[in-house]
């Protein structure tokens, strides 16, 4: 069943300030890495503690006013002529919120997850927003999920929680009057935003652009080329989702104990799980190599979206993660990511969006990221509220994070911490990596030792 209001009065049309907001570079490189057979879409799962009793039409409600509150989920995206400027956002004045939301039973929590992932691969129409919701009931308990999913262009993982929290209860709506298009070929102006936000001197640029490189590598005389495994090929488009949850203080409290940070012991239990299931599969590697997004906010709001994220790729040593050396393997990856935290965020989205630009122009992106040697996985960590959400006033118990990557990185990480706990999932392509349990199972040894250790080895 599908069902939505249609909102009455301009005031609903909006799309926020009335100015044109073009897509940034990093938006438009995101928009041209979109080539493969999966849609790169971001979603989460909102679990909803009794919204099996809630009546469709609260729900409707409830996203009806969300969507205003966050002018971008009522625009468009238009695509202007070659030569003739970047992509814009612009008002969908046949915006309905019916057009974006489903109704369905599931009736496990394994139901969910099959159904969750299968969402975030489906193609979100051009023509309308870039996002689509459902609703989930018939879980156990009365509870009910939303699984909102929208494309990456819209936002990154920072946006898409202040996105969560604005659909949620409370959030204060965002005013605006109707965009419009640019009437002209390159329109300069105030509603062109974008260009005069980063300009800047040359001698930044430069300086950013050199950081940016050093972040993916540079800084060596001969980069090295990650292991090859057999969970590096091609993806399809599909994906399969399995969970690991533990409380988020005792994480805290092991990353704190051993000089770490959270993030650090990610990693750690990260590359010692991808090692232990290569070392199951006959492929023992030494090392392997982790892409981590890192944004150049550390929070937003729903009125101002977009992608500000760069990666940094870091070389994590596994040759002996079968052995009780997890405080040891932390302390190595504290020193790795020490001497980032001091460097300017997100500075490598310059030189990978020239380059990822560049590669689409000539038509050999989706052949790159299908062949790349650069990382063996992604982990992406985004810190969530510390208080629940509600939803039509009641509580989202959790929240659960789901990303669809592209090329041939067939496993990957998404954490989320919300509310007291640290959720990860362990996003897997099921042609590739046909059964998710043993490397989660790896994953929840990793961070047993890790959570479990009280011998923290010295700091240097």
């Amino acid at each position: 069943m599908t069902t939505g209001t249609r909102p009455s009065g301009a005031a609903y049309r909006r799309g926020g300030d009335g100015e044109v907001t073009r897509l940034t570079p990093n938006d438009l490189t995101t928009l041209l890495s979109d080539r493969g057979p999966a849609p790169m879409n971001i979603a989460a799962v909102l679990v909803v503690d009794g919204g099996s009793r809630l009546d469709p039409s609260a729900v409707v409600s409830a996203l009806d006013l969300g969507t205003r509150r966050v002018p971008r989920l009522r625009q468009r995206l238009r695509v202007r002529p070659f030569g003739r400027g970047r992509p814009y956002w612009l008002d969908d004045d046949e915006f309905l919120v019916g057009r974006h939301l489903g109704f369905e039973r599931v009736d496990s929590t394994e139901a969910l997850l099959l159904r969750m992932a299968e969402l975030a691969c489906r193609p979100l129409p051009r023509d309308r927003p870039l996002w689509a919701a459902h609703w989930l009931s018939g879980l156990p308990g009365g509870e009910a999920a939303l699984v909102f999913v929208a494309h990456h262009v819209l936002t990154d993982g920072i946006g898409g929680l202040a996105v969560l929290g604005a659909l949620a209860d409370g959030a204060p709506e965002t005013p605006g009057v109707p965009s419009s298009a640019p009437t002209s070929g390159r329109p300069v102006g105030r509603g062109l935003r974008g260009p005069l936000r980063t300009a800047g001197s040359v001698r930044q640029r430069l300086r950013l652009l050199w950081s940016g490189l050093h972040d993916l590598g540079a800084r060596r005389e001969r980069p090295r080329l990650c292991p090859h495994t057999s969970f590096n090929r091609p993806t399809g488009p599909r994906r399969r989702v399995s969970l690991l949850e533990t409380p988020l203080g005792d994480a805290i409290d092991a990353a704190h104990r051993h000089g770490a940070t959270l993030n650090d012991v990610l990693l750690t239990a990260v590359a010692g799980a991808i090692g232990r299931s290569l070392a199951d599969r006959g492929e023992p590697v030494d090392s392997v190599v982790l892409s981590v997004p890192y944004s150049s906010r550390t929070s937003t709001t729903a009125g101002r979206l977009g992608n500000e994220t760069g990666v940094v790729p870091f070389r994590i040593p596994v040759e002996s993660a079968c052995e009780t050396d997890g405080p040891a393997r932390l302390l190595h990856v504290a020193q790795l990511t020490r001497w980032q935290r001091g460097r300017p965020r997100a500075a490598s989205a310059a030189p990978l969006g020239v380059a990822f630009r560049a590669l689409a122009r000539v038509g050999l992106l989706q052949w790159f990221v299908d062949h790349q040697r650069l990382v063996n996985s992604f982990v992406t960590n985004v810190r969530g509220p510390t208080a629940p959400f509600t939803f039509c006033g009641r509580e989202v118990t959790r929240v659960l994070p789901v990303a669809v990557t592209p090329g041939n990185v067939a496993l990957t990480f998404d954490v989320l911490s919300y509310a007291g706990t640290l959720t990860i999932s362990v996003v897997t392509d099921p042609d590739v990596v046909p059964d998710p349990g043993p490397v989660t199972a790896h994953l929840r040894e990793e961070l047993d030792l890790l959570l479990v250790s009280t011998n923290a080895p010295p700091l240097a």
